[in-house]
């Protein structure tokens, strides 16, 4: 069995899946995570289990499963707790179904009895509001105010979040009071102070040279300052270096600096191991493996020596480990924590790696009691599940779940496109996506850039060297950054592009933007949602549209802005900001206040004279139609057959005919016959409890004819809208004012409105009639 599917369940009828990954054709035991907990925190208990083989390793091979074993907890009380949680749990989904339900076919007065007695919230107050000052009243300029008070209570932020972004470029062109900024370079350092807005750069390889400058830039002063023309003449001052890490501690103000890859690593030899936990013997050949060390993230084409060719100091090979103080007395200075982190049980010497707070490399550093603990890897790897070693990779730290979620990176010669989270309390692995490029993600890559805000379950990767082809790298030229969003971190959630300022549709973007790279650094403020880059290398390129003047006062002619085919391994020097162009609050009311006056257009042209009707159109609905966007404006054009198509008599309260009782809404949400519907509620109801005699009533055959003569759902009047003083609606409007309700429920975050999905896709009744 190559590839397969795997689902679970309390029932054989009532599976679902939890697992679709594959299987090696090699006698290696592979284990896999298996999901155990919903999209509400909650954990489901399992009975059956059923694998679906999808195909085989050949063709000529049959399917077969040859030896499964399943980990987990069958403590009986343990069990029972989780299954009377999760009972409840599918009794609040089922309720709040069927308030859906009843409210959208007009049953407002079981709708309410029901809401009164279970005690349930079905969806925000101001959400209820709209539905019965749309629906019930048609009291549109309380609607427009309702949909304002929905704006400032957050209530549409995320579909503002879950829209495509349009990347702002911006070039920051601040230097020092002498007109200096950091050289070019790439393999360098960079973190932010996000509350101070500070970012502090160390380091690096200018093509010549290891660096060891240290610089910071005030973003509200717009300026660089040199804070050390060399650290390595300092007191305790770390020596010249590239493909480090530095992270900065907000809680002390310390800056911390861990890894190198000097000029004795790169001319003469290396005993440094890429981040992948490996110890210093590991350098030493295995069978099966190569013996030479991979490449340089500074540049690939530079491969260090083998071992025992070092003629350097053996300072040169210590995992030295610096803390920076940025406040209190000792602020300017630096310190050194370790001369040699391995000899106190930490990391050996390693470069390429990457490093979060607290986190780094697999490893967790405690500042306070100076002790490093090891993280279990596995060198080779066994199970499906347990992560590569690599290096060049990406990895950011999720503080809310407390997992690390490591992407990309190298091993060897192979690029990697594999995605992990990793949980440290429990140290799980658990495999996101085997493949990021087949999920909708970028393609495997090296030296790439991340970036997460936690608050908005996102994260930000700015691409690096891609695969593309036999033995050639190259840089992504279009569109190298992307999006990651998830609901939970160790669930699989959506890649999207962000897209580059000259795409259609993109508002008040600059033309400018970098010049595809790698090796480069990036630091987000998740207080202005900002991102930063600087430097790297510019790689080879061919036929990039650099957006503005990318080497202005530099390079010769870039007037035409087509630079040539790009020198390997060119370093860059500029800097540049990124901010994502999202829909603003104002533009989410604008939208939803189109649909609502499209709503009240089409019922002026029933109840009012044609010329108030076209006077409204021409003034109130076209002030809010964004006429660059070609499906809105196409839709107000359309608005204007149905002043021409105006019935002879308004409907406001006329009996709906039979034709217009089929179906309540025209969203495809209603099955043909009423009678399954009846049926179906039942079932669901007690799924597990015999049928009571029914159909004795009203046979299957008899419930068929009274869907073909007409439906029990006829919208009509309910006894609760008799005691308000409004006109009630005709049934036909009601359904209309029923779907612009549920079209402006789209822009509603998912937490405050009733469920997206309907009662009767939740039933299959034609199973049991065939």
């Amino acid at each position: 069995m190559k590839e397969f599917k795997l689902y679970i369940g309390e029932d054989e009828d009532n599976m679902i899946e939890v697992l679709h990954s594959g299987l090696k054709n090699d006698t290696i035991p592979e284990t896999f995570c298996i999901r155990s907990i919903n999209r509400a925190g909650l954990y489901f208990p399992t009975r059956y289990i059923k694998i679906v083989p999808l195909s085989a390793h050949g063709q000529s091979f049959h399917t077969s499963i040859w030896h499964v074993a399943l980990m987990g907890v069958v403590d009986e009380q343990f069990v029972g707790g989780v299954r009377e949680r999760h009972d409840e749990f599918r009794e609040t989904v089922l309720l709040r179904h069927f308030l859906k339900h009843l409210r959208q076919r007009r049953f407002l007065t079981p709708y309410h009895d029901l809401l009164a007695r279970s005690g349930l919230r079905l969806e925000h107050p101001t959400i209820t509001s709209l539905h019965e000052s749309i629906v019930l009243q048609g009291n549109w300029p309380r609607v427009e105010e309702l949909i304002r008070d929905a704006s400032d209570a957050g209530l549409f932020n995320a579909y503002r979040h879950a829209c495509q972004p349009y990347a702002r470029w911006e070039r920051i062109r601040g230097m020092d009071p002498d007109g200096d900024v950091p050289c070019r370079r790439g393999g360098h350092a960079m973190c932010m102070d996000e509350e101070n807005g500070m970012i502090y750069l160390f380091g690096g390889w200018d093509g010549q040279r290891s660096l060891d400058d240290f610089w910071v830039y005030d973003v509200a002063c717009d300026m660089w300052r040199m804070l050390s023309p060399a650290t390595s003449r300092e007191l305790n001052g770390p020596s010249p270096r590239a493909c480090h890490k530095i992270v900065f501690d907000s809680k002390s103000g310390a800056i911390f600096l861990l890894g190198k890859l000097t000029d004795a690593n790169a001319a003469a030899g290396s005993l440094n191991t890429r981040g992948s936990g490996q110890k210093g013997e590991d350098a030493v050949p295995r069978p099966g493996r190569s013996s030479s060390p991979p490449p340089s993230a500074v540049d690939p084409e530079l491969t260090p020596p083998q071992v025992g060719t070092s003629s350097a100091g053996w300072s040169e090979y210590c995992s030295d480990f610096y803390r920076y103080h940025t406040r209190g007395p000792s602020a300017g200075t630096w310190s050194l924590v370790s001369g040699d982190t391995s000899r106190c049980g930490g990391p050996p010497l390693i470069f390429d790696h990457q490093m979060a707070m607290d986190h780094n490399a697999q490893v967790i550093y405690d500042i306070r009691a100076n002790k490093w603990a090891l993280l279990p890897t596995t060198e080779p790897p066994q199970p499906n599940g347990d992560m590569l070693s690599r290096y060049g990779h990406s990895m950011v730290f999720e503080p809310h779940s407390q997992s690390l979620l490591i992407f990309a990176g190298r091993r060897e010669d192979k690029y990697l496109g594999d995605m992990y989270a990793y949980h440290i309390p429990t140290r799980m692995v658990t495999e996101l996506f085997p493949s990021i490029a087949h999920a909708g993600g970028p393609e495997a890559s090296f030296t790439q850039r991340a970036a997460i805000d936690p608050e908005l379950r996102e994260i930000y990767v700015s691409l690096g060297v891609t695969r593309g082809g036999p033995g050639a790298e190259t840089i992504e030229s279009h569109s190298p950054e992307w999006l990651y969003r998830y609901e939970r971190a160790d669930r699989p959630g959506r890649w999207s592009k962000i897209l580059p300022p000259e795409i259609p549709g993109a508002r008040s973007v600059s033309p400018e933007r970098p010049q595809p790279r790698y090796a480069h650094q990036m630091a987000y403020s998740k207080r202005t949602k900002t991102f930063y880059i600087h430097g790297g290398n510019a790689g080879h390129i061919k036929g990039f549209q650099a957006g503005g003047a990318m080497e202005e006062g530099r390079e010769a002619d870039s007037a035409a802005r087509q630079e040539p085919e790009e020198p390997r391994g060119k370093r860059l020097d500029d800097f540049w900001s990124l901010e994502l162009d999202r829909p603003t609050n104002g533009e989410v009311i604008r939208k939803a206040t189109f649909e609502v006056r499209q709503q009240r257009f089409r019922e002026m042209c029933e109840d009012k004279p044609a010329v108030q009707a076209l006077a409204y159109l021409q003034k109130e609905v076209s002030a809010v139609v964004n006429h660059n966007d070609a499906e809105e404006a196409e839709n107000f054009r359309s608005l204007l057959s149905h002043l021409l198509s105006r019935p002879p008599s308004p409907t406001i309260s006329a009996p709906a005919p039979t034709e217009a009782r089929q179906s309540p809404l025209d969203n495809g949400t209603r099955s043909g016959s009423n009678g399954r519907t009846a049926r179906s509620s039942m079932a669901l109801d007690d799924e597990d409890e015999e049928m009571p005699d029914a159909s004795a009533a009203e046979p299957v055959a008899a419930l068929a004819a009274r869907g073909s003569r007409g439906s029990v759902i006829t919208l009509e009047q309910d006894p609760v809208e008799r005691a308000r003083s409004e006109t009630p609606p005709s049934p036909a409007r009601y359904r209309q004012r029923t779907q612009v309700f549920e079209r402006l429920l789209a822009l509603v975050n998912q937490d405050a409105k009733q469920p997206d999905s309907d009662l009767l896709k939740m039933i299959d009744t034609d199973e049991e009639l065939l």
